[in-house]
């Protein structure tokens, strides 16, 4: 049997045809800069059922399987399931362009397999492989895998700029790989994470793992908006998964990544016991929603625009200057940028003698065509002044390139390194 790394790669220009004949084929998706509550100006399309259909295959136990090969990587569009666990590689001083390749290679084919519901190669836990519950896995680069490559990287793939806000940690921060594995079952992301480390521990050492949770499946409609564990919907002005709109927020149009798209991942740690005192006018008023529905302060739903014109009857503005969301709306510059936000919460024990009753908060991830122009300008008003700083702040950071997706035989970013 030949293995992995010595299996010849598909001809050039199957990924071409691959997404020529994909063009148009929506998944669904739910996904704050920072923690929070942004909206569009325009009513959040709901997700249709029959894309939930169109992007899963149903198993009779199990739950659904993700198609792995795409023209986009799984992960992203897709529905954002229950689990969650991001882990960031750094690579060995030993490992040069044909180590990248190999690794590559292999972690693309045991992808393919454990998102299949079989287990991968070498598994010796195969049991574990064959619920795969909606199991996606996606890999990002950062810039030392691209310089170990040999191949030049986007302009904006480097550390994001010091904020005023950042209290960072380096044990959450950077890294040269990043690989995120989610789906609905805890015990399918475990197993999974420990094949592809399997995989990767000749090539890489273990940077940093940040594990995260949403709703179980059934607790809420498919397509909910998130609620973060200060109670908030979080996320509410996406753009919806399958639109043009999607597309253009998400998507690399040209060069290498076209297809790709960039990540953002920021450890934000949350104070709850902090936000426990605060009463729930000062909550709404910190975001400029109401917590119960997620509807902006100017009145309706969750799906309704925000008025940011309407005042109170001494004259002030129903939602606030500073408060999260205008200021992740940046009306008052006039600007309007979009990323597309699929956070996970998470929860750990407070160390011992800390006296705080929790230590959580949220591993937030946001996906857009350039960070430099749609994420920084979110995150540069929200440093400025956002009244929700007061109970979060910013404990990791950072950013890679996601290559876009491949067609059998090929290898996660073979079209961007070779």
């Amino acid at each position: 049997m030949t293995s992995p790394a010595d299996r010849t790669p598909a001809r050039p220009g199957r990924r071409h045809l691959l997404r020529a004949g994909t063009l148009g084929a929506g998944a669904l998706g739910v996904g704050a800069a920072g923690v929070g509550l942004g909206r569009s100006l325009g009513a959040p399309s709901a997700p249709a059922d029959s894309a939930e259909e169109a992007s899963t295959h149903w198993a009779p136990y199990g739950g659904p399987t993700v198609p792995f090969h795409g023209v986009h990587q799984a992960g992203i569009e897709t529905p954002a399931p229950a689990s969650a666990t991001l882990l960031a590689l750094d690579l060995r001083e030993d490992v040069d362009r044909d180590g990248v390749l190999r690794m590559l290679r292999l972690l693309t084919d045991d992808a393919a397999r454990l998102t299949r519901g079989e287990p991968a190669l070498a598994d010796t836990e195969p049991e574990l492989s064959s619920e795969p519950a909606s199991l996606t896995i996606t890999a990002g680069f950062g810039p030392g895998l691209m310089s170990r490559a040999e191949r030049p990287a986007p302009d904006w793939l480097a550390p994001l700029p010091a904020f005023g806000i950042d209290e960072l940690e380096e044990q959450w921060s950077g890294g040269d790989l990043l690989l995120q594995v989610a789906a609905d079952d805890p015990l399918t992301v475990s197993h999974a994470a420990r094949m592809l480390l399997k995989d990767a521990r000749a090539f890489t050492t273990p940077r940093w793992g940040q594990t995260g949770f949403r709703r179980s499946p059934g607790v809420v409609r498919p397509g909910s908006t998130l609620r973060n564990l200060f109670g908030q919907l979080d996320g509410t002005a996406n753009p919806a998964p399958g639109s043009e709109h999607f597309a253009k927020v998400v998507w690399i149009e040209d060069g290498p990544f076209a297809g790709g798209t960039s990540m953002v991942v920021r450890r934000i740690r949350m104070d709850l016991d902090g936000w426990d005192e605060a009463d729930r006018g000062a909550r709404d008023a910190a975001t400029g929603t109401r917590q119960d529905d997620g509807a902006p302060l100017s009145g309706g739903d969750e799906s309704t625009p925000p008025d940011f014109e309407k005042v109170s009857a001494n004259g002030f503005p129903v939602i606030g200057e500073f408060s999260h969301m205008r200021r992740a709306r940046g009306v008052d510059d006039g600007e309007h940028q979009e990323i597309y936000r699929r956070p996970y919460n998470y929860e750990h024990a407070p160390a011992p003698g800390s006296g705080l009753l929790s230590e959580a908060g949220q591993v937030f991830v946001s996906f857009q065509a350039d960070p430099l122009t749609q994420f920084l300008p979110i995150q540069r008003r929200l440093d400025e002044l956002d009244l929700l700083n007061q109970w979060t702040t910013p404990i990791g950071s950072a950013v890679f390139a996601i290559p876009p997706g491949c067609a059998e035989g090929e290898f996660l970013g073979q079209s961007v390194l070779e």
